[in-house]
């Protein structure tokens, strides 16, 4: 292999490697923040009008939340909020629609039909930040170590090459 196409090489690798490594991480901390922090409370499972969508692996979710009334307008309207009615004093409660962080399989499990009742923690703050909880997700980990070695093992292919690019 030449000097330039190794080098080039190595860089895409070891740039690709070291970009999924830190989107692994950061997700990986974001889901375990809203897990530990957010809100818990139950979601149904939408049936999608869009035949595509039902082909997502991550399921599109229904569920209440409970925001500030500061924190409601135009970022909740981008979050997915489908309606709003007044739940308390100084809180409105609204209908979020959104899809869970973290999901990776190819293929949804039969748990997540339209209609089943899932188990989420959302962000108040961001309510159309929602993840499946804990128990939800069993092979969450499963995936997240999977990615987590194709980044080390691009990032390590891409430092080989470019080590014998410089020596050669």
């Amino acid at each position: 292999m030449e000097t330039t196409t190794a080098t080039v090489g190595g860089l895409i690798l070891a740039l690709f490697g070291g970009a999924l490594l830190f989107w692994c991480a950061a997700e990986v901390r974001l889901r375990h923040r809203v897990r530990r922090r957010g809100v818990p409370t139950v979601a149904t499972v939408v049936a999608e009008s869009d035949p595509h969508g039902g082909l997502d692996s991550a399921p599109l979710l229904s569920y209440s939340a409970s925001v500030q009334a500061g924190h409601a307008g135009p970022a909740a309207v981008r979050a997915g909020t489908a309606a709003a009615a007044t739940a308390a004093p100084g809180r409105i409660g609204e209908l979020v629609l959104t899809r869970p962080r973290g999901r990776t399989p190819l293929r949804r499990p039969a748990g997540l039909s339209p209609g089943a009742s899932v188990r989420i923690a959302y962000d108040p703050r961001r309510p159309g930040l929602a993840v499946l909880a804990a128990e939800e997700g069993p092979r969450a980990v499963v995936a997240d170590l999977l990615w987590a070695a194709l980044g080390l093992v691009c990032l390590s292919a891409g430092g080989l090459l470019l080590v014998a690019a410089s020596s050669a």
